[in-house]
């Protein structure tokens, strides 16, 4: 069995989030992570035979699941890319505007479960956690090269662990002794001894390797271009939908949401009329308790959409 099959995902919200982006039937729409497509065949149930769909995956495994599924669906487009290249890549595809926007973000099953992309700290394996693994630094590399007060900020920021200087001292101390961390077996034993408590149920290990994969991918970043160019690439009426899991991507998409979504009065010219608001927030809506059950890994899934209005938006 192929790696590209071996291992499963099961699409979370995916009523909830095909329900909330499809307006037009024949229309332009876009999976900004392609995953396993769990989504997009979903959203290509509902559309017509002249829609199309553009899907974007950086991990080499998801794109050829998805060029399988172009081979068979002259509506689907493929691009090897991030979505914070959504604009450009767009744009190299001729299209201007869409009618919908979905973004599943974070890690899909598949990387957690397969052992080699040293994603998880269940498994010993090289410590990578690229979501592309044909380019880009590994978090390994990452841990060899930076220094203390690098690798601290990294743990701090990106995973929320109050106990990031003691981890990066030992990252760093260990290092020195001649045996930098290579593996995941080896960070989470590093973490293990410099993290004194632990909320119940929750391996000392998680932030850190939460911190890591999102740094090494650059996904903060990311999220934040593309919510940009929404902006530009949704038609009137369009719809963003986003799904988060932890509250460092929630936070972003809210907060973009929020400022979009409300009219902006410049107080230094007093009688010009306000900036229109460019989004309406249509909700937030979380799984059922049926489909945590069903799907644990879905429990902190949080899905936010928003409908673009025709303030601001050229032809």
């Amino acid at each position: 069995m192929s790696a590209v099959t071996q291992w499963q995902h099961t699409t979370v919200l995916l009523t909830e989030a095909i329900e909330a982006i499809v307006t037009q039937a024949d229309g332009t729409y876009v999976d900004g992570t392609f995953g396993r497509g769990g989504h997009s065949r979903a959203l290509l149930a509902q559309l017509a035979p002249g829609a199309t769909l553009v899907v974007f995956d950086k991990d080499p495994e998801a794109i050829a699941v998805a060029q399988a599924l172009a081979a068979t669906d002259a509506r689907v487009r493929v691009v090897h890319a991030g979505f914070a290249t959504l604009r450009d890549s767009l744009a190299e595809l001729g299209i201007a505007k869409v009618h919908g926007l979905l973004l599943d973000l974070g890690i899909s099953s598949p990387q957690i479960d397969n052992p080699a992309r040293g994603f998880s700290f269940r498994f010993d394996a090289p410590l990578d956690m690229r979501m592309d693994t044909t380019r880009g630094e590994t978090a390994a590399a990452f841990l060899e090269r930076a220094d203390e007060r690098q690798i601290a900020e990294v743990i701090r920021d990106y995973g929320e662990e109050r106990f990031a200087v003691q981890i990066a001292k030992a990252l760093v101390a260990r290092r020195a002794s001649g045996s930098a961390v290579r593996t995941t077996l080896e960070l989470s034993e590093v973490v293990a001894r410099a993290v004194k408590t632990r909320e119940p149920g929750q391996d000392p290990a998680t932030r850190t390797f939460q911190a890591l994969r999102i740094f090494v991918n650059a996904e903060l970043e990311e999220l934040e271009q593309a919510l940009s160019a929404t902006l530009d690439l949704l038609s009137p009426g369009g719809r963003l939908a986003v799904i988060s899991f932890h509250s460092l991507e929630d936070r972003i998409v809210k907060t973009f949401i929020a400022r979009e979504s409300r009219e902006v009065v410049d107080r230094r010219a007093k009688f010009a009329p306000p900036k229109a608001m460019r989004l309406v927030s249509l909700g937030r809506t979380k799984p059922s308790d049926d489909e945590v059950r069903a799907n644990p890994r879905a429990r902190s899934a949080i899905l936010r959409v928003a409908e673009r209005t025709e303030a601001g938006v050229s032809a």
